[in-house]
């Protein structure tokens, strides 16, 4: 490893489908409201894929931008990380269709499945391949069509999710530079797992397996309890960077967390004492978007000109496992 190198972010994007599904259309949907639905969990609405269109179209899109903004041909890529729920396929995997997609010929592909958290996963990756290989460049995708999972049906879930995918460039930064990613904190918690599921589709029940109700082929959640594990887990990731790293509140420019429900980001943002423009909110546009969420929101936080060079910046998530992670980096 060479130490003179440590990994950053060399450039974003990020792409949404053009159809807008606002409160008011769930309300002709499902028994909900506008008011319900903004009161507990902040949206306002979500992005939805059109009938026909794939995930791996908008991939693509965030990629070639995040491409661009680091001004780095496809060519130079010697890997791409896909994370995600909610591939194209099984087989091939989303990441091999962006690999054709930008003709990313000298890139290695995988997807990494770690819900919610998976881009936050994805970057610890990406920093480990180039500390020991600084020269590298690899593309980390978020991207999600939850959508295409979700029950119109169930007025518990489907007010949340949203489709979309953010991607950034990662490579070598000289210490010299004052950016890069400095510390990360992976964990997971496989008992809460049935809290948060979605069953059908895999090995235990294939598609169209009589003996799964039809609900279980999409995701389901307990609201409530979920609520809980995800305060506790975010704090808990949200401090212990901090504490390991000799800083408090007050270094932190911006804490870009997880979008999964306005009243989890609020309850974060008063535990660790941040005043609200400290904490950058999009879940309102958005919806949740798993994987995509925190991509989507640090492309947002620089193109308003809450993220400069040099800022440091907090990225917690959680998700379905349950998984969580966090993440400091300096802009």
């Amino acid at each position: 490893m060479n130490s003179n190198y440590k990994s950053a972010i060399l450039g974003i994007g990020m792409a949404v489908p053009s159809k807008v599904l606002t409160n008011f259309d769930l309300e002709k949907m499902v028994e909900t409201s506008d008011k319900w639905i903004t009161e507990r969990t902040g949206i306002k609405e979500r992005r939805i894929l059109e009938d026909g269109e794939n995930i791996s179209k908008y991939a693509i899109k965030a990629s070639i931008e995040a491409l661009e903004r680091a001004n780095v041909s496809p060519k130079e890529l010697n890997l791409i990380i896909c994370a995600t729920v909610t591939p194209d396929y099984l087989i091939p995997s989303l990441s091999i269709l962006v690999q054709e997609g930008i003709e990313a010929v000298n890139a290695g592909a995988f997807d990494l499945f770690a819900t919610c958290s998976g881009f936050i996963y994805g970057l610890a990756v990406a920093d480990q391949f180039i500390r020991n290989n600084p020269d590298w460049k690899i593309l980390v995708i978020g991207a999600e069509a939850l959508s295409r999972k979700t029950n119109w049906k169930d007025r518990t879930i489907c007010v949340l999710l949203g489709d979309g995918a953010g991607a950034v460039v990662v490579g070598k930064s000289p210490q010299s530079e004052n950016r890069g990613i400095l510390d990360f904190f992976l964990g997971a918690d496989g008992s809460r797992w049935p809290l948060l599921t979605l069953k059908g589709g895999g090995s235990c029940y294939a598609p169209f397996d009589k003996r799964l109700p039809e609900e279980e082929y999409y995701i389901k959640m307990q609201g409530r309890e979920v609520f809980k594990v995800a305060t506790r887990m975010m704090e808990k990731i949200a401090l212990e960077l901090l504490k390991r790293n000799g800083l408090t509140n007050e270094d932190i420019k911006l804490l870009v967390p997880h979008q999964a429900n306005l009243r989890i980001i609020e309850y974060l943002r008063e535990r660790l004492n941040l005043p609200k423009n400290k904490v950058y909110v999009n879940i309102h546009k958005y919806g949740n978007t798993s994987a995509a969420s925190i991509p989507l929101a640090l492309y947002e936080a620089e193109k308003e000109g809450k993220l400069k060079e040099g800022d440091l910046v907090l990225l917690v998530a959680f998700g379905g496992g349950f998984t969580f992670g966090g993440a400091l980096l300096r802009w």
